[in-house]
């Protein structure tokens, strides 16, 4: 089937360009600060599952305008915490509730591209957990003010943020930020280790985070980022069984023609030109680990 054209998806809460091979996506919630929505939620599951299916995409950065209050001010409780629980499920029983700001940080960090958040602004909330933590790379402004407040408001941590922060920054720093709901800057050394890079303006962040996914764009495999992205996240329970996953990986990518374009380049003294596609060029022993569907659906282009 033909690409997506993102800007007929229909989209309500966000803007979404592709430029070469980088699909930027544009909070577009100025007005309410960039609060999280049912429909913005929506918005964000269906692009980030077509752009992982979308052979033309290779690096994916989310980010909002400047101008706007908040890179995202969290989700919207105007209604309470019960208007966020869906009818239906709620009926099923305890077990059947499945929080939406973890739904999309699965679809998130499921993502076999590279991803980017570009948080040039406040974020609170579900803007901290489910718009940060799942992504590859963060880039924020250093002036942003940032809160996991879950705690001050009587529920707890949300958006599988309990199992991604305390691997990316140490339990000590997880707890010190979610166990208080403290707001700090990216700059304080309980959440610094977060951010790939801090930029002193609002207006830097963006095109710091473009530039880096550029050269990402252009000097890597889109395929090897899938396989290495899903080492990182599936290692196996010992290093024995990481060991029989990287090396059967390896013999995989070695035999393949990116493989071959990485030693050539590198005997040539050149930049690479990968052009292998994940819908071309990856094995059926991808994915190695068993898969739950979340949304009880498929992505279709």
């Amino acid at each position: 089937m033909s690409p997506p054209d993102y800007a007929k998806q229909g989209y309500k809460d966000i803007i979404v360009n592709l430029e070469d091979s980088i699909l930027t996506i544009l909070i577009n919630r100025s007005k309410y600060r960039n609060t999280f929505t049912t429909s913005l939620h929506g918005d964000l599951v269906k692009v980030f599952e077509l752009a992982d299916l979308d052979d033309r995409v290779r690096v994916v950065i989310m980010t909002a305008e400047p101008s706007a209050p908040a890179y995202c001010s969290g989700a919207d409780i105007s209604g309470g915490w019960g208007s966020l629980w869906e009818e239906e499920a709620d009926r099923e029983g305890e077990n059947a509730h499945r929080d939406s700001g973890g739904v999309l940080s699965m679809v998130i960090y499921r993502c076999r591209k590279l991803t980017i958040a570009a948080v040039n602004g406040h974020a609170a909330g579900v803007g901290m957990t489910a718009m940060q933590l799942p992504f590859d790379f963060r880039f924020a402004w250093s002036g942003a003010k940032l809160t996991f407040p879950f705690v001050r408001r009587g529920i707890v941590p949300e958006a599988t943020s309990t199992f991604l922060l305390p691997r990316l920054i140490g339990s000590s720093r997880a707890n010190s930020l979610l166990l208080t709901g403290a707001t700090v800057s990216p700059e304080s050394p309980h959440i610094s280790a977060l951010y790939h890079e801090i930029l002193p303006t609002r207006e830097a962040v963006y095109p710091a985070a473009k530039a880096f996914a550029q050269e990402l764009a252009a000097n890597t495999s889109q395929v090897s980022i899938a396989y290495s992205k899903g080492l990182i996240q599936h290692p196996g329970d010992s290093v024995e069984v990481n060991h029989l996953f990287d090396s059967r990986a390896m013999r995989l990518l070695g035999g393949s023609a990116d493989g071959a374009e990485g030693v050539l380049s590198f005997k040539e003294r050149r930049l690479p030109k990968f052009t292998g596609t994940l819908s071309k060029d990856s094995s059926p022993w991808y994915p190695w680990w068993k898969r739950i569907d979340v949304l009880h659906r498929k992505a279709k282009l």
